[in-house]
């Protein structure tokens, strides 16, 4: 595989293939970790986001488009409710980030704007990446905020989101907007300052590069941080990586005091490289973060339409279904012998398949009505495994 990335800044393509190259990246997103901007207690380290934002704005000031995927809010938001750690209720939660986000965004206006550089506040939910429609209008709101200097703050929109639409994670959030806006690198940066074989305290190695999953197995990998106010911890960042890895942008792991040396292309952090090309961000989802819903069965012709003629699936080669979810849900699509050979975003509930399955579209719509001439799932929301 290659260990190069092709990306589009402008009109002008950028190849970054070691982690020097990250020094002349023409956009960027760099996401950063509660831990690293909040204190113990849950208030915000003016000291660790000054810190910061001095180099990210320098970085921007030289030229680079950069958008910064800020944890905090949440954590933020616990002191002034006297709250001691993380809620675990999700209601809790929304509350405390409704309050610290504001004081989160009020701290990047300050720090960013010493050195004379806008920046923006862009919430986001799931469902902002994976519909067509939202996806369209934040990938255009991002491209004029970078057209016009901005430096966007994007956050987890915790304030409306549901256990449903959640991300879970910043890291993986990052891993979407770095597709999102075509960014030829992702930098994540907490207080670890890189993967390790093991448990660092325990004299473990750091991994300095990780050119595809085989580096990775057999490594130990902790959770989150001491203070207890995140929800990743160094699994997710890996995650993270190897996901953007896979789909054509390189990745950086490493601390947030390391982030002057890492943006200048210094041997600091894990550098993963390219191992995979680009792919939509919508499918990027769908392959890696969706929560599927269920499984549909198919026949061995509709296993080889979909497969190798990139067919779109009709009832007539679905032979059984499994689990619950509604239309517009993500499910696995198997073979005979329950191999997942991909997933998609299915037309119909697990409720109205049975009684199509075996059938053709226009004998259904005969029988129900014109919408059930539908495909059970359209191939532009198939992405095979």
């Amino acid at each position: 595989m290659t260990t190069e990335s092709v990306a589009s800044v402008g009109e002008l393509p950028v190849v970054l293939g070691d982690r020097g190259s990250i020094a002349t990246a023409g956009r960027i997103v760099v996401k950063v970790g509660s831990s690293s901007l909040t204190t113990v207690s849950g208030g915000i380290s003016d000291e660790a986001l000054t810190a910061l934002a001095d180099v990210l704005a320098a970085r921007r000031n030289a030229g680079t488009e950069v958008i910064v995927v800020s944890s905090g809010a949440i954590a933020a938001g616990l002191a002034p409710l006297g709250l001691a750690r993380r809620p675990k209720d999700l209601a809790t939660q929304q509350a405390a980030a409704s309050v610290g986000q504001g004081l989160l965004m009020a701290r990047y206006n300050h720090a960013f704007g010493v050195h004379g550089v806008t920046v923006s506040q862009v919430l986001l939910t799931a469902e902002d990446l994976i519909r067509r429609t939202q996806h369209i209008n934040a990938h255009r709101a991002l491209e004029r905020l970078l057209n016009l200097g901005v430096v966007p703050i994007v956050n987890e929109n915790d304030t409306v989101a549901t256990h449903e639409i959640r991300f879970g994670d910043n890291d993986r959030l990052a891993a979407l907007v770095a597709h999102l806006v075509k960014a030829d690198a992702l930098v994540l940066l907490s207080d670890v300052d890189a993967v390790y074989d093991g448990p660092p305290k325990d004299g473990a190695k750091r991994i300095s590069h990780v050119a595809g999953p085989e580096d990775l197995e057999h490594i130990v990998i902790g959770g989150t941080g001491g203070a207890g106010v995140g929800t990743g911890g160094m699994a997710t960042k890996i995650q993270a990586a190897s996901i953007v890895a896979d789909t054509g942008i390189p990745a950086l792991v490493t601390s947030t005091a390391n982030a002057a040396a890492a943006l200048a292309g210094e041997d600091v952090g894990t550098w993963f490289s390219v191992t995979g090309p680009r792919r939509p961000v919508r499918l990027l989802w769908l392959a890696h973060l969706a929560d599927i819903g269920g499984s549909v069965m198919l026949d061995d012709g509709a296993v080889k339409a979909v497969r190798h003629r990139h067919k779109s699936l009709l009832p007539a080669g679905i032979t059984g279904v499994s689990g619950t979810f509604e239309a517009g849900d993500a499910v696995e699509l198997t073979d005979s012998h329950g191999v997942v050979i991909a997933r998609g975003l299915v037309n119909y509930s697990s409720a109205e398949l049975p009684g199509m399955l075996g059938r053709g579209t226009k004998e259904l719509a005969e029988e129900m009505g014109p919408e059930y001439e539908r495909e059970v799932i359209h191939t532009d929301d198939l992405i095979l495994i």
